[in-house]
């Protein structure tokens, strides 16, 4: 089992990755709102407004995606993300890993 996690930079593509998910068998994962250190600083610093257009996806709202998931599953989620965002290569798109999990407690079953 792996944590999957996902920062995803635009969040008009969560609902068509959440329907993947399910696809794919992974029936569970939270969504969280997020924002980005370049989105703070350029908004909240002023002295930093001026950086704004070094920030991609600044202007978008960020999500948050955790998923603990089976290895193959994780892996078939990065690729459903990079199908409906782009390459993760890209800067603004988003950031996927995983994080090994040793011990869980209640978990429900995926199908």
């Amino acid at each position: 089992m792996v944590l999957l996690v996902i920062i995803l930079s635009d969040e008009a593509y969560l609902v068509d990755i959440l329907e993947g998910f399910i696809e794919i068998g992974i029936t569970g994962a939270s969504v969280l709102p997020a924002r980005g250190m370049g989105e703070i600083l350029s908004q909240d610093v002023p002295i930093f407004a001026g950086l704004r257009s070094l920030f991609p996806g600044g202007d978008s709202q960020h999500r948050l995606l955790f998923s603990v998931t089976e290895r193959g599953k994780a892996d078939e989620a990065i690729a459903l993300i990079q199908r409906i965002c782009g390459s993760l290569e890209e800067r603004g798109t988003g950031i996927a890993f995983t994080i090994p999990v040793e011990e869980i407690k209640g978990l429900a079953k995926e199908f």
